[in-house]
């Protein structure tokens, strides 16, 4: 595969990115770091992409020069004759989207995102702090009406409005680029192939070209696993779940077979894919589905015992946390099987430690008690057994886990104890 400029860079240096912003101030160092991607050495390719995920996309974060430096990473990820490509790729997976953990396990709402710019946009500034400060007046309790002054000190709607803007021009300008970066998908590299197939799952906006190289690629490998644990399967794998988040009910025929394959990695792929498509408007509810709704619950319950392992490349979604993205998948499941669903996730929350717990904790909760609610829960004695016992399977978490401020921030959402010693006395248990 060729680029389509003699030099990738062309046109570098006629922008002025001194007079674009990133997250340090001006982004006149953006041309050298591009630079330095094309380079032979891998340390220094290495630093250069650390040093972009950290000002072009800072914690998650994205600026007015993030969607001008798109169009140059996706020529050097189309460019066969650099290294590095998949992780372009990944960089403009993230620049797009942020941690894709905030859209799974539904998939981007892009038509919800871009209505939401255009209310923000609307809005007058005194209207929206007169909403903000009615929902600190709501506040259940005074830990929560403290959190939400804060954000009510700091807001500012321009500020705001920039941010989401420069979001939006980062996705947008992915988007432009998917039409050429979807022919990755023939790429002679397996990490080039599943790091595509991962960015092309962003793009809803762009399914009508994207599916019918995805299902191709599928096709091309057959749901027998003549690859399990080799590059293919997780190419394979990436690309399942990539159906399942641009697809629709439609597509569960051509998926359906996947959940019989004696590769287990294609099995929980296809499990999340059809938790997904099932879980449509337009999905079906006969017999049928409902023999498959069991069998997709039957193996991500098993993934939550025991998640597959996949080989490199890897498979990049929820980070490669593929019992956490189970466990987002199981919510998809509670209309039919919330007991089962509930206790799949609480098994898989006991065999978690650190960041590993917190997408399992956060779909345990969920399960068990709805959207957050923040204010204390019932008294212990009142929860259902399943619900005390997933209580208790928190209280009885490593003490690095409640080190954590984001699995604090999880437990709050909900109403529960902030600190272990408190918990375990709301749920009768010894002290640790």
């Amino acid at each position: 595969m060729r680029s389509t400029t003699t030099d990738p860079l062309d046109g570098l240096d006629a922008i002025d990115w001194a007079g674009l912003d990133h997250a340090y101030g001006g982004a006149g160092d953006v041309p050298g770091l591009l630079r330095a991607l094309c380079g032979p050495g891998e340390r220094e390719r290495d630093r250069a992409l650390g040093a972009l995920y950290g000002n072009i996309f800072h914690q998650g974060s994205r600026y007015p020069a993030s969607a001008v430096a798109v169009p140059f990473l996706a020529r050097l990820a189309v460019d066969a004759t650099l290294p590095g490509r998949a992780e372009v790729l990944g960089l403009l997976a993230s620049l797009a989207i942020g941690y894709d953990e905030a859209h799974l396990p539904a998939g981007v709402a892009i038509a919800q995102w871009r209505h939401e710019r255009a209310e923000l946009a609307a809005k007058d500034g005194a209207a929206v702090l007169a909403e903000l400060d009615a929902w600190v007046a709501a506040a259940p309790d005074e830990g929560e009406r403290r959190v939400r002054e804060f954000r009510r000190r700091t807001f500012d709607l321009d500020e705001h409005l920039r941010s989401v803007d420069a979001e939006l021009g980062a996705y947008d300008a992915v988007r432009a680029e998917v039409p050429r970066l979807a022919a990755l998908l023939a790429d002679g590299d397996a990490g080039v192939r599943a790091a595509t197939a991962y960015l092309l799952a962003w793009f809803p906006e762009q399914a009508p070209h994207s599916l019918p190289l995805l299902l191709a690629l599928l096709d091309a490998h057959g749901s027998g696993g003549e690859g399990a644990g080799g590059p293919d399967s997780s190419v394979a794998a990436t690309a399942l779940v990539a159906v399942g988040l641009l697809g629709d009910a439609p597509l569960v025929p051509r998926l359906r077979p996947f959940l019989a394959s004696p590769d287990g990695l294609l099995r929980w792929a296809a499990a999340v894919a059809l938790a997904r498509l099932t879980s449509t408007p337009t999905a079906g509810t006969g017999e049928a589905d409902q023999g498959l709704g069991a069998a997709v619950l039957t193996e991500l319950t098993a993934a939550e015992a025991d998640p597959p392992e996949p080989g490199a490349p890897g498979v990049a979604f929820h980070e490669g946390d593929l019992r956490g993205y189970a466990a987002a998948s199981l919510t998809l499941l509670a209309a039919d099987h919330p007991e089962e669903a509930l206790d799949a996730v609480i098994d898989g929350l006991a065999r978690t430690s650190g960041p590993a717990a917190f997408a399992v904790t956060t779909a345990a909760l969920r399960l068990a008690f709805g959207p957050p609610r923040p204010g204390p829960l019932p008294p212990f004695a009142e929860l259902d057994e399943r619900r005390r016992r997933l209580v208790r399977t928190l209280a009885d978490l490593d003490e690095p886990t409640w080190r954590w401020g984001n699995f604090l921030e999880i437990l709050r959402a909900w109403g529960l104890p902030q600190d272990r010693p408190a918990i375990r006395a709301y749920a009768g248990l010894p002290a640790a």
